[in-house]
This record gives structure tokens, sequence and C-alpha cells, in this order.
């Protein structure tokens, strides 16, 4: 059993679409070695779509102009990557959210972020109903549970877990009033520091990983037979 109270932080740093697609995934297949729970934020060298594992490639290359365009090792819809805030958590399998149903690791994962806005005084609410959505596309309408400013929804996530850990990818398309990323971001520490009792620490440089997320970049994210394979 891990302990829950210590997690890892990997601050942000931009990255190609391919790589932050296998650095997810490298994260998530060593959670177990590393004991404890990731939150990384990240962003994008170029504007980039990723699209949700199961999805058929030739129904979700129609709806967006943006290449490159990668398949996540999650779940869910279109998101298009630009001047959105993304970040992922990894779970290992000793974890407390590593047991949550998928429904409640989900909510959970939102209104800490709501609760992040919050804290820099922007009010947001989470979906009490799914709304109408566009199939493929993650955020034209919502999901229960998704984050809504002014009824508009400006935060979805989705999931794996596996037998390694638990892996949430998520994006944030900031409301329009002028706030920092780094606003954000600090808000989302300090809160789990109050609700979770999260003590962190930076993550150190880890080779392995690293060796990981180029090999996974290379032979998988990078190549169109992976992005295209459906």
């Amino acid at each position: 059993m891990t302990t829950d109270t210590a997690w890892l932080l990997l601050p942000r740093r931009n990255n190609a679409a391919d790589y932050n697609m296998a650095l997810d995934e490298a994260l998530l297949q060593s959670a177990s070695k590393l004991g404890c729970p990731v939150l990384r934020f990240y962003g994008w060298l170029e504007p980039a779509a990723t699209f949700g594992y199961s999805q058929r490639y030739a129904d979700i290359e129609k709806l967006t102009l943006l290449r490159p365009l990668v398949r996540r090792p999650t779940g869910g819809g279109l998101v298009p990557h630009d001047a959105d805030w993304t970040y992922s958590l990894v779970f290992p399998p000793g974890h407390c959210w590593y047991r949550y149903k998928a429904v409640e690791s989900y909510r959970r994962a939102h209104e800490w972020i709501r609760d992040a806005f919050a804290k820099i005084n922007v009010t947001t609410t989470l979906s009490l109903s799914s709304q109408k959505e566009i199939p493929g596309q993650c955020f034209i309408g919502a999901e229960k549970d998704d984050v809504l400013w002014h009824g508009r929804k400006i935060a979805g996530a989705a999931q794996r877990r596996t037998r390694h850990g638990l892996l949430i990818q998520g994006s944030v398309q900031p409301p329009p009033i002028g706030l920092e990323r780094e606003q954000w971001e600090t808000a989302m520490c300090n809160v789990a520091q109050t609700i979770f009792s999260v003590e962190w620490k930076t993550m150190p440089a880890n080779g392995e990983i690293e060796q990981l997320t180029n090999e996974l970049q290379m032979r998988k994210y990078g190549q169109s037979s992976y992005n295209q394979k459906r």
C-alpha cells in the first residue's frame, strides 16, 4: 500500500504532441515503480489535436484541420490543443484513487479543478447531467461532472486503468478573462495540499522513464500507422 499523501509534481514543459502522449503512457507504465501519484502539467510546441484510443481516425480527421492528430492512450473524443491547459494524473495500484470507480475519479478530478478556480476567484460548476454533444468532439456539449463556466464546458478528461495504475488526462479551455496559467497551476497544488493533504515533491529526472517515452514516441505515437490504425 502506498502513502496517499506523498505526490510527485512534474512542472510544465512544452513538447511535441506525440511526445506528450508517449510520456503520459510511460508514466502510467512506471506508476508501480514510482509508488506515488504524479501530477504533470504540460503544453504544446505547436497547435495539435488528440483523440480517444477507440475513435476511428477517418471520422476524427473530418472534424478538425489541426495537425498533427495523435491518438491518446485514454478514451474520449477530439480535443484541440493550442492555448488549452493540459495536465495528467497518474496513480499506482496501491493508491485510493486507483480503487475508485471511473465515475468517481472523474468527478473528483473535476471537483479539484473547480476548487482551484474558486481559489483564484473564478466561479465554475460541475455539470449535473449530460448535455447535447456532437459525436467525437469533447468540448461541444458536456458530460455529467464536466467543469462549466457560465454554462459552457471548459474542462473535460479521459481515463485509462491498467494493472500498472490509473492515468487521467485532462484539458482546460481557460475562461477568456485574462487568467495566467501559473495562477491556476499554483491553485491546483494548493488545493491538493488542503483537501488531500498532499506533500509535494518535484519529480527528479528519471532515465528509465525518458527512455521509455522516446521508445513510445518513435514506435507508436509518432507513427501514422498507429494513429490511423482504425
